[in-house]
């Protein structure tokens, strides 16, 4: 294995993104490509360590940029300040994600028939609304994201299997929003789970995460079952990539 990174501008509108491909450069097939979805800190070490464990895996990962020019904010005011207006204005962060899943798809290590997505905090909204969008995904796995549907989009059918993993005491998505969420995949008839995590609050997977005022803490048996159900949910869809019936 020779896991090799390299970034990806790609264009939305004249905003210029710029994502970071990892893949394993011993492989000259195309492979499934699993995008990542970065929380509020933007394109982070946290965001592009996931595409790198995507590669080790046998996928291609695809850390996008969704706040463009590769930005990673320090402050919480910063980062407010530049996840705020995608997430108030649901129209236009979609046309954003769209541009990094295609400028993805075009990519001479994707298999463009077989992508997933997982997402992060505000990544895992970014995810969400993916599969809302009825993009070509396989799969799309949220962690401690935000839950709330757009308001005024089309509606599209949900083409991914949809996997939520959450803390039951996350104070930013609270359980009478999963009940919200999971009425709202059920009644589009999505495939979807959820799978809830008693005494676990936000950012459960991030390992720096540590501010029990705010609701924000780690939790290593959390993240590992989490990343146990994702790797399963990949495992099953991405099964039968590379036979005659793919």
């Amino acid at each position: 294995m020779n896991i090799k990174t390299r970034p990806v501008e790609y264009k939305d509108g004249d905003t210029t993104c710029i994502g970071l491909l990892a893949w394993d450069d011993n492989r000259a097939d195309p492979l499934p490509c699993v995008l990542v979805n970065h929380a509020w800190g933007g394109l982070d070490e946290f965001a592009k360590d996931k595409a790198v464990q995507m590669a080790a895996l046998g996928y291609v990962g695809f850390a996008l940029d969704n706040y463009g020019d590769g930005v990673a904010p320090e402050t919480a005011e910063e980062k407010q300040a530049l996840m705020t207006p995608l997430k108030d204005d649901r129209a236009t962060l979609l046309k954003r994600l769209k541009a990094g899943y295609k400028a993805a798809a075009k990519l001479d290590e994707v298999d463009e028939t077989h992508m997933a997505a997982i997402g992060y905090c505000f990544g895992g909204l970014c995810t969400l609304d993916m599969a809302r969008a009825g993009l070509d995904l396989h799969a799309a796995v949220s962690f401690h994201g935000l839950l709330d549907a757009p308001e005024g989009l089309p509606k599209k059918k949900c083409k991914a299997s949809v996997l939520v993993c959450h803390g039951w005491d996350d104070p930013m998505a609270t359980p009478d929003v999963l009940k919200a969420f999971g009425e709202e995949m059920a009644t589009k008839k999505c495939d979807w789970q959820l799978h809830a995590y008693g005494n676990v609050v936000h950012s459960f997977t991030n390992p720096a995460a540590d501010d029990k005022k705010s609701g924000t803490v780690y939790n290593a048996k959390a993240d590992q079952r989490s990343t146990n159900a994702m790797l399963d949910l990949l495992s099953e869809k991405f099964a039968l990539h590379g036979t005659d019936v793919a």
